[in-house]
C-alpha cells in the first residue's frame, strides 16, 4: 500500500544536527524489531544516525533486539549530528520491514523493501516527537439507515446490520492529524454509520495486548455517540522477531488478548485470515471463544477460492468443528466481474503495456488474462514503481462467482462489501452486492455486512464521502437482490 514515509515537516534542525521523523508505511502497528537495513542520505551523502526511543538512543542495528512497538500514528525519530544549512535538502531513506503476520515461505515472514525521497526544508522548532492535533471535523449529519431488511418467502424477514469499516480511513490515520480513536468515533458522530468495524493495530497504542483502560474509554465514547463495534480486525503474528516462528501456545498467547478486548468492547468477534489459524490453534481457542461468547471469523477474499486444496481443506475443518464460535467472513473482492477503472488508469500511467491493460479491462476473468499477468511479472515487464500495485491482480482481485461460494454460505456470519472506486458502469460495483445479497437471503444469513474501501491505495478521496456513497449504493443493491439460481 502506497502510504507516506516522509511528510513535508519530517526534517527538523536541532542544536546538535538534525532529526528526521519517519511515518510507518503500513496499515497497522509493527514491532520495532521489524525495521532493518535503515539508511539515510542527505544531499546525496550517507549520514550516521541513531534512533530516539523515549529517553534512549540506539543504533539502527539494535532495533532487532527491541521489544517495543511502532504505533501506526507515531513517527520514528532518527537523529544525526550533521548540521544543516537553511533551505531545501534532498533527503532519502531506505529500509526493510518484516511483516510478522504474513509468511513468504517456510523460512520466515514477508520482507518488504521501502524507499522514499523528498526535498525537505528543516523546521527550526518542530518537537522531536510528533504531536497529534485533535481537530473536530463537522459534516452534515445523515441518517445512516444501518438496518437493511432482507425478506425471504420461507423464513419471514430479518434485519441485516450494515456498517462501515474504520479501515476506510487508513490514510487519515497514517497522517495523524487526528488521533485514531477520534477518527473511528467520528464515523458515528458524523452520521456515516452507527455500526463500525475497527482495526486494533490502528486504534490502540497498547496493541497487541490492549489495555482495559483503552478499550473501556473507546467503548464509552462510541456508545455515547450512539455507536457500536461489530468485529475487530485482529492479527495473528506467526513470527516473533527476531526469535523465529511462534509455537501454538505462543500464537494463542498473541491472539487471546485481542479476543478478550473484543468481548470487553461488546463486539461479536475477531477476524483473521482464512486458514491461518489451523486445526491445532482453533481447537486450543475453542474453550476461550465459548467462555467469552464471541466468534473467530476466518476471512476469505481476493484470489482465494475453493479449488485450491488448502482452502478446501480448511473449509472441511470448519465444517467438522461445527462450532458457532468459529465462522467465515466473505469479502466480495472474490466477486469482481471487471477491474476498477481508476486502478487500470494507474497501471497505464505507471508504464504497464497498453495491450495488457486493454486485456485486463475487457476480459478480466479469462484464464488467458491471468496467464498474461503472470508472464508480464516473470518477464520483468512491470516497472518497480507499480510492482506492488500490480500484485493486486494476483492477490486482492478475485474471479469467483456467487455460485462458487455456495459451500461457504452455511458457515458465513459476516461479509465485507469491498469496493475500490464508485464507478458502477454495467453494475461493476452493485451487481456483486446484489448477487451476494440474494445468496445470503437464501442461506438465512443474519450477520453483519460492512462497507470496506480498498482503493485508497491508489485513489485519493474523502473516506467519509466515499463510504456514504457506497453505503447508499449497497442499500439499493441489497433491497433489490434476488436469490441466484443454483449452479
Amino acid at each position: 500500500m502506497a502510504l507516506p514515509v516522509l511528510l513535508p515537516d519530517a526534517l527538523t534542525s536541532t542544536p546538535s544536527g538534525f532529526a528526521l521523523r519517519l511515518n510507518l508505511p503500513w496499515i497497522r502497528s509493527l514491532p520495532l524489531a521489524s525495521l532493518s537495513d535503515l539508511v539515510v542520505t542527505i544531499d546525496g551523502e550517507p549520514v550516521d544516525i541513531v534512533v530516539a526511543l523515549e529517553r534512549r538512543r540506539v543504533a539502527p542495528s539494535a532495533l532487532a533486539f527491541e521489544s517495543g512497538w511502532w504505533f501506526v500514528q507515531d513517527r520514528l525519530v532518527l537523529e544525526g549530528r550533521r548540521m544543516l544549512s537553511s533551505g531545501a535538502h534532498d533527503v532519502s531513506v531506505s529500509f526493510t520491514l518484516l511483516i510478522p503476520y504474513l509468511q513468504s515461505g517456510p523460512a520466515g515472514p514477508l520482507t518488504l523493501p521501502f524507499h522514499a525521497a523528498a526535498p525537505l526544508t528543516p523546521e527550526a522548532s518542530t518537537p522531536a516527537v510528533s504531536v497529534v492535533a485533535v481537530v473536530a471535523v463537522v459534516e452534515p449529519a445523515a441518517d445512516p439507515h444501518d438496518q437493511v431488511r432482507a425478506d425471504d418467502e420461507t423464513a419471514g424477514s430479518v434485519e441485516w446490520d450494515l456498517g462501515a469499516s474504520a479501515f476506510n480511513w487508513t490514510p487519515e490515520v497514517i497522517r495523524a492529524d487526528r488521533a485514531s480513536a477520534d477518527i473511528a468515533v467520528g464515523i458515528v458522530e458524523d452520521g456515516v454509520a452507527t455500526t463500525i468495524e475497527i482495526e486494533p493495530g490502528q486504534l490502540w497504542r497498547s496493541f497487541p495486548v490492549t489495555s482495559d483502560a483503552e478499550v473501556d474509554a473507546f467503548r464509552s465514547r462510541l456508545e455515547s455517540a450512539g455507536g457500536s463495534v461489530s468485529i475487530l480486525g485482529g492479527s495473528l503474528d506467526d513470527w516473533a522477531l527476531p526469535a523465529g516462528r511462534r509455537s501454538t501456545e505462543e500464537r494463542a498467547g498473541f491472539l487471546v488478548p485481542q479476543l478478550r478486548a473484543a468481548a470487553r468492547l461488546g463486539a461479536s468477534g475477531v477476524r483473521v485470515p482464512f486458514g491461518q489459524a489451523g486445526a491445532e490453534l482453533l481447537r486450543r481457542l475453542q474453550p476461550v471463544l465459548a467462555d467469552l461468547d464471541i466468534v473467530l471469523y476466518e476471512e476469505i477474499q481476493g484470489q482465494q477460492n475453493l479449488d485450491v486444496p488448502a482452502i478446501a481443506e480448511n473449509l472441511a475443518l470448519l465444517e467438522s468443528l461445527d462450532d458457532p464460535h468459529v465462522r467465515v467472513l466473505v469479502d466480495i473482492s472474490m466477486l469482481m466481474p471487471s477491474l476498477p477503472p481508476s486502478y487500470l488508469t494507474e497501471l497505464r500511467v505507471g508504464g504497464i503495456d497498453s495491450g495488457l491493460v486493454d486485456r485486463l479491462a475487457d476480459d478480466w476473468r479469462a484464464p488467458e488474462t491471468h496467464d498474461a499477468v503472470v508472464a508480464a511479472l516473470r518477464g520483468g515487464e512491470v516497472p518497480p514503481a507499480v510492482h506492488t500495485l500490480f500484485m493486486d491482480l494476483l492477490i486482492r482481485f478475485g474471479r469467483s462467482t456467487v455460485a462458487d461460494l455456495e459451500p461457504l454460505l452455511p458457515l458465513t456470519a459476516g461479509v465485507h462489501l469491498k469496493f475500490w472506486d464508485l464507478d458502477d458502469t454495467d453494475g461493476r460495483v452493485s451487481q456483486p452486492i446484489a448477487d451476494i445479497g440474494g445468496a445470503l437471503r437464501r442461506a438465512g444469513f443474519a450477520g453483519s455486512l460492512t462497507s470496506e474501501w480498498g482503493g485508497h491505495e491508489w485513489l485519493a478521496g474523502d473516506p467519509a464521502a466515499m463510504t456514504r456513497a457506497h453505503l447508499s449504493l449497497a442499500r439499493r443493491a441489497l433491497a433489490t437482490a434476488s436469490a441466484p439460481s443454483p449452479r
